[in-house]
């Protein structure tokens, strides 16, 4: 993908945008349900796989590893190989550009005594890995590079893990789930102790498929996480939710144009995953949880929002880990409030698939919008409703920069570009037609976008 020639595409302030619909399944969940189903006894039959490039690379990944995973009508099915099963793959693992399932495979393969080679497309070959590979290496896996703890690497685990006591440094659900992955392949105990709340998924899930996960306060404030060596995991059917961050868009969108009224359906609300729509609606926003309830151990509901005038808000740091992925989009949607929104703890986009809070701003000021950032703080100057736009915006290969900026020109006073959309396709490749579908414009050097009215 990093060779491939940039698509460059241009969005124009649209009429309101209306329409019911659903966007695809939650990523997060989606890698797991591939690793987990391959480290299981029997099948996994997975409903609502994110059919993304991210995805599609964890499940080509299991399948080399002895656990094929293969689409059978609208249903994944995983042959799962047991928690020590896993065969040794004829070549490298590709991940593309996708940093949680290259983390998480590393948890995984840390129980497997053979060598792996791990690589990427050039965005993730930059991405750093030390705080995922540092405890593992505690643990027992080998780890061979020329770049220190950037891809390509070579891994190799070992049969019986020693467990850890692990703190996490920053709070992260990548680096928690590696840990635990691993010490299912670990005798005794490994435990993660984490001071902010990270995504769950992995506990609810390694649970779901017969784990002994705990979770425990430890009177500080924080919570040990542990999970017991050696469980024999069981095959189970699993249906996935719709992603909360790839429906940011659309709910962001809905609340910029005027007059617009959207509603997703089925969007996963775990709590560790709300932050951004939490932040809308102290913003003023119109965004509405309906008809909530549990599906698949998790909980989601239909999320509605409706134009409204908003104001700008302090977003504290505690609520950085539920809103990680949002936060280029929350600066475009404040880029049209009242006031400033300010933005703090917000180190982790610096290493993400590109430095996205260097990003966001260099695309708000491409755009008229003044914005400072300071250390890990942005503070968005809101231009009360009128952003000029007019900019392009460099994408630095990240799919989430351009789908914000895309979602920014929809309602700025002139269109807005972005230099590349290709890598949309590795989180999101249905966000141009679902928005089109509502009523969103679009046009590329070769005219309109098609799904979309130019």
């Amino acid at each position: 993908m990093s060779h491939a020639p940039p698509k460059p595409l241009t969005a124009l302030k649209s009429a309101s945008l209306h329409g019911r619909l659903s966007v695809p399944g939650d990523k997060s969940i989606s890698h797991r349900a591939l690793l987990f189903g391959a480290l299981s006894l029997g099948k996994t039959r997975i409903e609502g796989l994110l059919e993304a490039e991210d995805v599609l690379n964890t499940a080509k990944s299991v399948t080399a590893l002895g656990a094929p995973a293969v689409k059978k009508g609208d249903i994944w099915e995983v042959t799962g190989r047991g928690v020590g099963g896993l065969n040794k793959p004829d070549g490298p693992l590709d991940f593309g550009n996708s940093g949680t399932g290259t983390r998480l495979m590393m948890g995984v393969l840390a129980g497997h005594d053979f060598p792996v080679e791990l690589v990427g497309d050039a965005s993730l070959s930059r991405r750093p890995m030390a705080r995922v590979l540092d405890p593992l290496k505690t643990m027992g896996l080998e780890v061979d590079g020329e770049n220190g703890d950037r891809l390509p690497l070579t891994v190799r685990g070992m049969c019986e893990l020693v467990p850890i006591e692990y703190v996490l440094p920053v709070p992260s659900a990548q680096v928690k789930s590696a840990i635990l992955l691993a010490g299912l392949h670990a005798e005794g105990e490994t435990t993660v102790i984490e001071a902010e709340p990270t995504r769950d998924h992995t506990e609810r899930m390694l649970r779901f498929f017969g784990a002994e996960v705990i979770a425990t306060p430890d009177g500080d404030g924080r919570t040990r996480i542990t999970v017991k060596g050696n469980p024999v995991l069981q095959g189970r059917d699993v249906k996935v939710p719709a992603d909360p961050s790839s429906a940011a868009f659309l709910i962001a969108a809905a609340v910029i144009v005027p007059g617009s009224d959207v509603t997703v359906d089925g969007v996963l609300i775990n709590p560790t995953r709300t932050g951004f729509y939490e932040t809308l609606r102290e913003m003023g926003a119109d965004v509405t949880f309906e008809n909530e309830r549990e599906e698949g151990g998790e909980p989601v509901a239909d999320i509605r929002a409706r134009y409204c005038v908003l104001k700008g808000v302090s977003v504290p740091p505690a609520r950085a880990p539920a809103m990680i992925d949002e936060y280029p989009v929350l600066a475009c949607v404040a880029a049209f409030a009242t006031g400033d929104t300010v933005m703090r703890g917000l180190a982790e986009l610096r290493v993400k698939e590109s430095d996205r809070l260097a990003a966001t701003a260099a695309g708000l000021e491409a755009n008229g919008v003044s914005c400072v950032t300071e250390g890990d703080t942005l503070t968005v100057k809101g231009c009360n409703v009128a952003v000029p736009g007019g900019g392009t915006v460099e994408t630095h290969l990240d799919h989430r920069i351009a789908m914000a900026f895309l979602t920014m020109g929809l309602a700025s006073e002139k269109p807005v570009t972005v230099d590349d959309t290709a890598m949309i396709a590795t989180s999101f490749p249905e966000f141009l037609g679902l928005m089109g579908g509502l009523g969103a414009r679009f046009s590329s050097p070769e005219g309109a976008v098609p799904g979309a009215d130019a």
